[in-house]
């Protein structure tokens, strides 16, 4: 395996998540880190969270602007003028908008290589910060055909250095992508998540991971998630158009079988839609950016109780198994949970017969 270099001297603009956790780990990894932020108290947390210092950057390798895409030109500006010889590079979720800025600000594109980390939580700020956060993540850098091949290589080792897969893509070609897996999941979160506000207690009750698992990142920042489809617009209604035909489909089809339970056509569109999903969905990428993995799901039913949890965890771990996924849900007015174990399809029945020895009772 290839050692990863830290690079030397790197300046972080802006502590919230993404700055925070690239400063926890370049400094776990032994880099020298300098952090700023409009708010000193973030600074300062972010400090003693162990991200860096708050000493201002004399002359850094470096600066990474991971501040709200609503101002990241005019960082990514002040920052190539402030240091005439440091790389800079953005974290922003939005790249057109950022370079459209620079150039309307005549900035030394020369020494500015966008990237964007795609690693995230639906938390927010200093304290949701994670050394491990990039760890096995892409990392997209986004060059201009100005940015010089010096830059483009020290953000991509800044990169590498902290974990993550580092790609390419043209600005545009990125804002379109991360449109589609990124932004309108994001929106269609908040908007199954907003179906359940006046909903009964006794009908949320029903909640189980299906409503769990779509709506997880519903609690993402609106302050900040207004801001990124704001500068996505165009690429997220693109997206929204082709999934509005989709749904009225739908619709038509549902509508058609209320009024008529034969209703011929309208089964084949239900049929249709459901299985353009599992195609889609076979395509998002396995463990660590691999081909993807249909995995074997070991079901085990977990009492609610303290320490059960890291019992099953030490428990599969000496049986010899690598855990791919995993869920839990819990059962509506039960004692116990239901543990989803997801593994390679060679190891679950070993898996299986392991659980059963030490005591753990097995669902389906």
């Amino acid at each position: 395996m290839t050692e990863r270099r830290v690079p030397a001297g790197v300046h972080i603009i802006g502590t919230g998540l993404i700055g925070t956790s690239l400063g926890l780990a370049l400094t776990r990894s032994g880099g020298t880190v300098t952090l700023e932020d409009l708010s000193s108290t973030n600074a300062a947390l972010a400090r003693d969270l162990g991200a860096g210092q708050t000493s201002t950057a004399a002359e850094p390798d470096l600066v990474v602007v991971a501040t709200p895409p609503d101002v990241t030109a005019a960082c990514v500006a002040a920052a190539l003028e402030r240091w005439p010889a440091a790389v800079v590079t953005d974290v922003a979720s939005v790249k057109g908008l950022v370079i459209d800025g620079l150039r309307s600000r005549g900035a030394d594109l020369t020494r500015f290589c966008g990237s964007h980390p795609m690693a995230g939580r639906e938390r927010s700020g200093a304290v949701a910060g994670r050394h491990d956060l990039f760890h096995g993540r892409a990392w997209v850098l986004t060059p201009t055909p100005e940015t010089g091949a010096d830059a483009r290589a020290l953000v991509a080792e800044v990169a590498r250095s902290v974990g993550a897969e580092v790609l390419t893509l043209e600005p545009v070609e990125h804002d379109a992508a991360v449109a589609s897996v990124s932004h309108v999941p994001q929106l269609m979160a908040s908007l199954v998540a907003a179906r359940l506000e006046h909903l009964a207690e006794s009908s949320v009750a029903l909640s189980g991971q299906g409503i769990r698992d779509v709506t997880r990142i519903a609690a993402s920042d609106p302050h900040l998630w207004t801001q990124i489809l704001s500068g996505n617009a165009t690429a997220v209604r693109e997206v929204l158009v082709s999934l509005a035909g989709d749904l009225d489909g739908v619709i038509e089809a549902l509508e058609a079988l209320g009024a008529d339970d034969d209703a011929p056509g309208a089964r084949g569109t239900l049929a249709r839609a459901i299985a353009a999903g599992n195609a889609g969905h076979a395509r998002i990428p396995g463990k660590h950016g691999a081909a993807p993995t249909a995995y074997a799901t070991v079901r085990v039913l977990i009492p609610d109780e303290p320490g059960q949890l890291g019992r099953l965890f030490a428990d599969v771990g000496s049986t010899g198994t690598n855990i791919e996924e995993f869920h839990l849900d819990h059962g509506l007015g039960q004692a116990f949970g239901l543990a989803e174990i997801d593994v390679v399809p060679a190891a679950a029945a070993a898996l299986s017969d392991g659980l059963e020895q030490r005591g753990w009772r097995l669902h389906g």
